[in-house]
């Protein structure tokens, strides 16, 4: 059994960032940086100017302190005026260097959350554009995480490339000039040199460090797609009793993460202790100069405090920039794995300029269409049929023929690979698909809910519905006693994919909420066949009621649901095999008839077994 069960330990690499994926990645960031609206632009400006005069400022404080030094230095009596004057003036720059910073981060606040706001409703959108076939395939843990791992990205990348990258350049070109002008070229091509060794190692280290932290985010998202699959069939993993082979799995990909994050950190003290070496280095070379300066009597015990100083406060900026450097890294491969879900074309698109869709009735029309999920398996092939307004078709079939295909086919999930569908006389292809799912309502097997309220959920066909409507149409679907009768009534809450009602509770509110929605086109997509014979017939009668003179297609398991329908199709491996009224197909003794014969021997056998268990009780 265990072997049955086993899982792979991992899921398949994403491919490494090129080069050419990250700079796709600035390129759309770019826009960002310069938004359109003038007082964003203004907020920018505001922030470059604050950095300019933030590190204007930096520079100062260390040649104040110099002059302190040197004031102190060569007076024997008590502090005199002007070292007090020179230690104020120091403090005032600490501060105002602290204080240009804060103000650049709060004057570029909104510029940045502006920014991530706008790529993640994009992200959301392109989401909701993607075809049904993108989002049977993906995994909703790992999909969440990239997501949320590529928001958080953005933010680095527009805060840190500003606001640290840029500024520390423009502190080590200033102290760099100061060094060169004051003493002598030595103390400039140390400076230089130790932050380009500096630089050099952190950006080797961390390209090395890169595919640790990849596959770190490889294996966070397959343990968080394990965790959230496993707690979203929480009833399943209790049916079979398989709670140790879920913990099983979802350690298995915890283990991958651990031994990536080990090596993650190893790469990361071996970046740190480098780091530390190279800038001691080049502070006790500095010192060292500085030292035999003031011995020569070139220099100042001041002049030695302001080289050390000098380097000292590069080094925060430049242990800084080498943590920024990681997180741009970071947010590249983050936002790459984003980004690759903005660059998936939508499989279903609408043409350019496409006119909404002008129902008149709702006359369905199949014109020889064919569909292949898979060119190798063809679904359906030369389907013919027409739905007059107003008029009810049912599809019957064994499990595989193609009846739910139709469904997509008539919501335009997916285009046909042949023929055409029309409503009224125009090709599905031709009109916006928000126009065409606005004709069509849909009642599906297997009603899924919103974790909200039962007013959120059947508000859902129509948002901006009324509370006097909302109860209406709760009152047509059958459903509004049953709610009024909760202790909160409408606003009872109805649980994670409304797992808090019952089956037919659920297809009731889904009932509603099409009802609600009012549409010109009905899809029952096998609406009754998971529901008891007993709530089957009530929602049959509610179905009735909602689909009298619409146009109605019934996909059905059970044929004692679609016994007056106006014509039943048997769809067969993708093809129509017999068509008629009910009586019609009884007559033709063919599979219509043969799968009647089952159902009617089923209902039989299910009667005696419940006269005889009724009779046991007795």
């Amino acid at each position: 059994m265990r072997d049955l069960i086993r899982t792979p330990s991992s899921e398949p690499r994403a491919p490494a960032a090129s080069f050419k994926a990250q700079l796709r990645v600035i390129r759309h960031l770019a826009p960002h940086l310069w938004p359109a609206e003038t007082g964003l632009r203004v907020r920018v400006l505001l922030a470059f100017a604050l950095i300019v005069a933030g590190k204007l400022v930096t520079v100062t404080i260390p040649l104040l302190y110099k002059q302190a030094v040197d004031a102190l230095g060569g007076s024997a009596g008590p502090i005199v005026l002007v070292p007090v004057a020179l230690i104020i003036y120091y403090g005032l720059a600490r501060i105002g260097a602290q204080a240009t910073g804060e103000l650049r981060e709060l004057v570029f606040a909104k510029v940045a959350q502006r920014a991530i706001r706008r790529v993640a409703l994009e992200t959301f959108q392109h989401l909701h554009a993607l075809s049904l076939r993108f989002h049977l395939e993906r995994q909703t843990g790992g999909l969440s995480r990239s997501i949320e791992r590529g928001t958080t990205g953005i933010e680095y990348l527009l805060s840190f490339t500003l606001f640290n990258i840029g500024p520390t350049l423009l502190e080590i070109l200033l102290v760099s000039t100061i060094l060169w002008q004051r003493y002598d070229v030595r103390f400039a091509a140390i400076t230089l040199a130790t932050i380009v060794c500096y630089v050099a190692w952190t950006i080797g280290i961390t390209q090395w460090r890169v595919r640790f932290r990849r596959e770190m985010n490889e294996r966070d998202g397959e343990a968080n797609t394990k965790a959230i699959d496993s707690l979203l069939n929480y009833e399943t993993v209790k049916y079979f009793s398989n709670e140790a082979h879920e913990s099983r799995r979802f350690d298995r990909a915890k283990q991958a993460f651990e031994r990536a994050a080990v090596r993650s950190q190893t790469s990361l003290s071996l970046l740190n202790l480098g780091q530390g070496l190279i800038i001691s280095s080049g502070l006790v070379a500095i010192m060292v100069l500085a030292g035999a300066g003031v011995a020569d009597h070139r220099m100042t015990v001041g002049d030695f405090v302001l080289v050390n100083s000098y380097l000292l406060q590069l080094y925060q900026p430049l242990n800084l920039l080498g943590m920024v450097y990681r997180n741009i890294k970071q947010s590249l491969i983050d936002l790459e794995a984003m980004y690759r879900l903005l660059e998936e074309p939508p499989e279903v698109q609408d043409r350019p300029n496409a006119p909404a869709l002008i129902a008149r009735g709702g006359r369905v029309r199949f014109d020889n269409v064919g569909f292949a999920y898979d060119p190798r398996r063809k679904i359906l092939e030369d389907v013919s049929f027409d739905v007059p307004a107003g008029r009810t078709v049912a599809i019957v079939g064994p499990s595989g023929g193609g009846k739910s295909t139709i469904a997509r086919l008539l919501f335009r999930f997916y285009d046909v690979t042949q023929g055409a569908i029309s409503i009224d006389g125009q090709d599905l292809r031709h009109v916006s698909q928000d126009s065409l799912r606005r004709a069509i309502g849909v009642v599906p097997q297997d009603t899924v809910l919103f974790n909200d309220t039962i007013r959120y959920n059947i508000a859902y066909g129509r948002p901006e519905a009324t509370a006097a409507e909302i109860e209406e149409a709760a009152r047509l679907a059958q459903i509004h006693d049953f709610v009024a009768r909760l202790p909160d009534g409408y606003e009872t809450k109805v649980g994670e994919r409304g797992l808090k009602l019952s089956g037919g509770e659920k297809q009731r509110v889904a009932i509603a909420r099409v009802i609600l929605k009012a549409p010109e086109i009905l899809i029952f997509d096998e609406a009754t066949s998971a529901l008891d014979s007993a709530t089957e017939q009530e929602i049959q009668a509610s179905l009735r009621q909602v689909s009298a003179e619409r146009t109605t297609v019934v996909i059905a398991h059970r044929l004692s649901t679609i016994i007056e329908a106006d014509e039943i199709l048997v769809l067969d491996h993708g093809h129509i095999v017999e068509r008629g009224r009910h009586g019609e197909l009884l007559r033709l003794d063919g599979a219509y008839a043969a799968m009647w014969a089952r159902q009617r021997r089923a209902a039989e056998r299910e009667a005696a077994l419940a006269e005889i268990a009724a009779e046991i009780q007795d």
